[in-house]
């Protein structure tokens, strides 16, 4: 008789038979396992959650008075029939791969994950396994990543000779993972640093957990630009060419995000400056991941899905695709994703 797999894909998500848990779901479940804050992975309406203690403050934030637990890296925990455990994914601060056992046998799901240490995030670690769980957002080798370092200096050259001329300059930047490792980023001698509600709104909560971040000041209904010249302003993407945008008048406009490896993408967001930095692993790092795990089985949830399992399955691993409702790393983020006062102030 067939054993039952360890995990299986159902239309709530994945769903572990011998814990009667779902991990990352999109349909409201009894229990959730999650792998981090961002929205297409912790939803509301569940009725139990249990996440890293880094990832719950953030948690709780966007999704109010849950009923959660946390659980630390490396820490078992038995739930029913499976042995789980939560492992650094380098995605964001708190991102955690989990690790499920049942009879012998190990499954990983990655969540989101970057294989390069950020300096801000806990760096990824690899989880040997039997079969891994992976996303693919940029599963294509036109997708390999300059050293973070390149990309700090860019942007603060960029910074610094708008500054020169007396300008702001805006990066849209993602409010949660993003915004921080861009901000830990920059040079603050160059000028002041101003940020949209949501993302002081994830800078509260970070703080509060101790991760260090330059001082910021929040632009709110009643910020005066004029008396701040030459800032760096951080707002999420879907704030560029917003009404509250627009009180920088003459600014240039930049954006951080894998996609601007696609001169195409560059153009259509009509922004100044396009810099390569993403929260998602490229294609060395999507392939150097899943070699570390040793993994027999993998299955592709989000990315570029069909092309990366034919490679992979040409490669000689076992490979198929499962259909998720997660999104990887998009080109827009609503601009209200914080508190209600934020809500307002993005709708400007």
């Amino acid at each position: 008789m067939a054993r039952e797999p360890v995990l299986t894909f159902t239309p709530s998500g994945i769903y572990c038979p011998a814990g009667d848990f779902h991990i990352d779901p999109w349909r409201r479940v009894s229990r959730a396992l999650i792998t981090h804050g961002h929205a297409d992975h912790a939803r509301p309406g569940h009725g139990r959650y249990l996440a890293t203690e880094a990832a719950m403050p953030v948690i709780r934030h966007r999704l109010g008075d849950i009923a959660i637990d946390t659980i630390r890296y490396g820490e078992t925990r038995q739930i029913g029939g499976a042995t789980v455990s939560f492992h650094p994914a380098g995605h964001v601060p708190g991102s955690a791969q989990i690790r499920v056992e049942v009879g012998g046998e190990v499954w990983v799901v990655s969540g989101d994950y970057k294989t390069e240490a950020d300096g801000l995030s806990e760096p990824f670690e690899p989880v040997r396994c039997h079969a891994f769980i992976t996303e693919c957002t940029f599963g294509l080798p036109v997708f390999r990543w300059t050293p973070q370092e390149e990309v700090a200096a860019a942007i603060n050259r960029w910074w610094a000779a708008n500054a020169a001329e007396g300008r702001a300059s805006i990066l849209g930047a993602y409010s949660l993972g993003k915004a921080q490792r861009v901000l830990a980023a920059l040079d603050p001698s160059i000028g002041p640093i101003l940020t949209h509600g949501a993302v002081e709104a994830t800078n509260r909560v970070m703080r509060d957990q101790g991760i260090a971040l330059p001082d910021t000041l929040h632009v709110g209904p009643d910020f005066d630009a004029k008396a701040h010249p030459g800032p760096l302003v951080v707002a999420p993407p879907s704030a560029l060419g917003s009404a509250w945008a627009r009180r920088f008048r003459g600014a240039s406009t930049g954006f951080a995000s894998g996609w601007m490896r696609l001169r195409g993408v560059r153009r259509r967001r009509a922004a100044d400056r396009g810099f390569v930095l993403s929260d998602h692993a490229d294609w060395d790092g999507l392939l150097g991941a899943i070699r570390a795990t040793e993994a027999e089985r993998i299955f592709v949830t989000h990315g570029y899905t069909d092309i990366f399992a034919r490679y992979l399955n040409e490669a000689g691993w076992d490979a198929q695709v499962v259909t998720t409702e997660y999104s990887g790393e998009s080109l827009d983020e609503p601009a209200s994703d914080g508190p209600a006062d934020d809500v307002t102030e993005g709708a400007t």
